[in-house]
């Protein structure tokens, strides 16, 4: 039995060395396909992601630029903002100087009125003045015309202080050659009652 039972332990190890050559391989497959669908699986996960960063990055590129776009745009119009606000600058600053050059003859026409309507109104005091004084002589000369001498005197004294005289005309007011002026006529019935 022992020839026997060697021999059925022989069998029975060549059948689970078939059992196990032949199982083997079967498990083998069966780990080799898991393995291969783990790593085609990560390998697709990868690929997926990689195309998903990819689009993400395309995304971010196309909206950076789109940033920059408007960006230099509206760098161009604040650069063309700026040159309008400097031609308009230079245009207000012509105008200030017409308007300062206008200003300035006007002044001067001002002062040149002012001037003049000083002149004038000395002109017309003067002439008040001399009206005066050709009233204070008529009244005097025709005190002294009538032989009212002593009123004519009088009327002279006051005359002299109120300083009218020096505005009588030099000049004779009937335009004619000879013809004594005011001051002269004045100045002889001054002399008379001297």
């Amino acid at each position: 039995m022992n020839q026997q039972d060697h021999n059925n332990e022989e069998q029975e190890v060549q059948h689970l060395q078939h059992e196990a050559e032949h199982a083997k391989p079967h498990k083998k497959v069966s780990v080799m396909g898991y393995l291969t669908i783990l790593f085609a699986a990560a390998f697709l996960l990868l690929l997926l992601s990689y195309f998903m960063q990819q689009r993400a990055n395309e995304q971010a590129i196309s909206g950076l630029q789109a940033t920059s776009s408007n960006a230099f745009d509206s760098i161009n119009n604040l650069i063309a903002e700026k040159d309008e606000l400097a031609q308009q600058v230079e245009d207000l600053e012509g105008q200030v100087a017409g308007l300062q050059e206008e200003l300035d003859a006007a002044q001067s026409q001002l002062s040149d009125a002012q001037a003049d309507a000083e002149t004038a109104q000395t002109a017309q005091a003067d002439a008040q003045k001399a009206l005066e004084a050709m009233d204070w002589f008529w009244r005097i000369q025709r005190q002294f015309s009538r032989g009212y001498y002593t009123d004519a005197a009088n009327m002279m004294a006051e005359f002299e202080a109120s300083g009218l005289p020096q505005y009588l005309p030099q000049e004779a007011l009937t335009g004619r050659e000879g013809d004594p002026s005011p001051a002269q006529q004045y100045q002889d019935i001054k002399d008379v009652l001297g």
